[in-house]
């Protein structure tokens, strides 16, 4: 048996996407992969992935279909170029990036990455699109645009996730259960003996 690492967990962690208690010591490694996955079974940053997937499922849907009220791919990119001064490639990304933090965080794989996607997204549409319409929303109509309180508060929500990871019922529950030993298993983990 191999020595053990400051990186083995001990019981207390949970092993399934249920959260069982794990009654032995496993090995997280150092793969950029077991980082990004990594979540517990706690059910507030699975609340949160799933609330912000929701919440800018329709946005997605309006800018890549032009479902409920949206343009279209075609229209959003014009808009994003045309209307607003963002560069092509960085208007390609930005609504890859929505697209792909979207299907992350619903299905709640790359719980992390899918996050930091919709945090950058807000941060870029603050940006370029409601930083000079203030804060609020505009409920009257008189301001010309949208304020950014919206944004702030799908910023909060990626940042639990982006901090905590996917939580309860995500994909991510799953990959963490897969660790590589040295000498190249793919299930790595380690019983006393």
């Amino acid at each position: 048996m191999s020595a053990m690492s400051p990186k083995l967990r001990h019981a207390g962690d949970t092993d399934d996407v249920l959260g069982s208690a794990r009654s032995h010591v496993v090995d997280r490694g150092d793969s950029l992969l077991q980082r990004l996955v990594e979540t517990d079974a706690s059910l507030p940053p699975a609340l949160a992935r799933v609330a912000l997937g929701l919440v800018m499922l329709p946005h997605v849907l309006q800018k890549t279909f032009g479902w409920f009220g949206g343009h279209g791919l075609g229209a959003t990119y014009y808009a994003f170029t045309g209307q607003m001064g963002i560069p092509g490639p960085l208007a390609f990304l930005a609504i890859v990036a929505e697209v792909f933090g979207v299907a992350s965080l619903l299905l709640g794989v790359l719980s992390r990455v899918g996050a930091a996607a919709i945090i950058s997204v807000m941060l870029g549409a603050i940006a370029f699109a409601h930083l000079p319409h203030g804060f609020f929303m505009d409920w009257q109509g008189t301001k010309g645009g949208e304020g950014f309180e919206y944004h702030l508060l799908a910023i909060a929500l990626g940042l639990v996730v982006f901090l905590a990871g996917g939580g309860a019922a995500s994909i991510d529950r799953t990959l963490m259960r897969r660790h590589p030993m040295e000498g190249g298993s793919v299930d790595g983990r380690l019983t006393r003996a």
